[in-house]
């Protein structure tokens, strides 16, 4: 059989089209013939794929008639919606159906191409013109899929332009895919949430709060971000000791700074157990910022907002964050992935060094 008649064979065969003694046959050619066994599989997937593309597109037709047929009854308006509110009404009204075209493009596109390699192995001008035509349906692909991200990053950065941030405090990551920690009370009644350091800003949301602890925790959702690959720091189980020399990075200002000084209690504001009183300078835009050891080890958080008038400044203690993630975890299964570092990799190294290796995990927390 030439190429033709074998395709031919392989579609009533996929089909149920052979008579009996036929398809024992061809089942027969199929084991004896690893290329023939190959083809059947290949192009069953080919016409399964076209026949999801075809319930899409009916899908996508039943969709529109819908909403052709709710306007017309003044049920929806969509013409009165102008600017951006236009722009993100399109953008969550096709995504999904754009989403599954590019994906169902994709894939014939690969399909096409296989079965294109299996059977002209000797260039003729047919196959050539067929795989321009690949080429083209795959570049519109890309082209359609470029085009749905940039609709959204233009949605994320007009979001983010028209935002007047009005306080804040410092948050710092707990986990490299882009969950961090800072005071509740920074992020109490916030509209909206930024967090920003040396590499830009990202929109944030708060996934937990525990204000008798003055807890949060923030997760960067945000599509220009990328999740860091470790975290040099690790989070403390233990209390630090009296008089151990302490270090914190955070933004009182608009630009990260350092502060240094020692623990000098280990119970917080009237004998509270739940933080340490520090001796370290500090005001409210610290709140939030990780106090660390010399090990690199976090052993608290920086709670400005609870500065005495004597002057003395304190500390969450950071065993408190494993309590707080816990709590996360029993409330949504979808965290259950999270983990905190339990291990540094900026102990024993010079402290200039280990700030550097700090800083793009330190973020200035700015809220609306």
């Amino acid at each position: 059989m030439n190429d033709t008649q074998i395709l031919d064979a392989v579609e009533r065969y996929i089909r149920g089209e052979m008579k009996p003694d036929e398809r024992l046959q061809f089942e027969t050619l199929r084991k004896s013939n690893a290329e023939v066994d190959q083809l059947v599989v290949e192009h069953t997937l080919f016409l399964q794929q076209l026949n999801h593309f075809g319930e899409r597109k009916e899908l996508r037709s039943s969709l529109n008639e819908i909403h052709t047929d709710l306007t017309e009854r003044g049920k929806i308006d969509s013409m009165k919606l102008k600017g951006a509110a236009k722009v993100v009404y399109l953008w969550k009204r096709y995504r999904r159906v754009a989403a599954i075209a590019a994906s169902i493009a994709g894939i014939t596109a690969l399909s096409i191409s296989a079965l294109v390699w299996a059977f002209a192995p000797k260039a003729n001008s047919e196959v050539d013109q067929l795989k321009r035509e690949i080429t083209d349906l795959k570049n519109r692909t890309n082209q359609q899929r470029n085009e749905l991200t940039t609709v959204k990053n233009s949605i994320s950065e007009k979001k983010k332009n028209n935002i007047v941030y009005k306080s804040g405090g410092t948050g710092f990551i707990i986990d490299a895919k882009g969950y961090l920690v800072t005071n509740f009370h920074v992020v109490n009644k916030a509209r909206d949430i930024a967090v920003q350091n040396n590499k830009g800003e990202f929109i944030a949301k708060v996934v937990y709060t525990d204000p008798s602890k003055d807890i949060a925790i923030l997760k960067i959702d945000d599509e220009s971000f990328k999740p860091f690959t470790a975290i040099p720091y690790s989070i403390s189980k233990s209390s630090a000791r009296l008089a151990e020399p302490i270090f914190t990075l955070g933004y009182p200002k608009n630009e990260i700074v350092y502060g240094q000084g020692y623990l000098s209690s280990l119970t917080g504001f009237n004998g509270d157990t739940l933080s340490c009183q520090i001796e370290i300078a500090a005001n409210h835009g610290n709140s939030g910022s990780p106090i660390l050891n010399k090990n690199g080890e976090v052993v608290g958080i920086l709670n400005a907002r609870q500065n005495s008038t004597e002057g003395f400044t304190f500390a969450i203690q950071g065993k408190y964050i494993y309590k707080a993630l816990d709590d996360l975890k029993k409330t949504d299964t979808s965290y259950q992935r999270l983990k905190l570092t339990s291990k540094s990799s900026i102990a024993g190294i010079d402290r200039t060094e280990q700030v550097k290796k700090l800083e793009d995990y330190i973020f200035m927390v700015k809220v609306n």
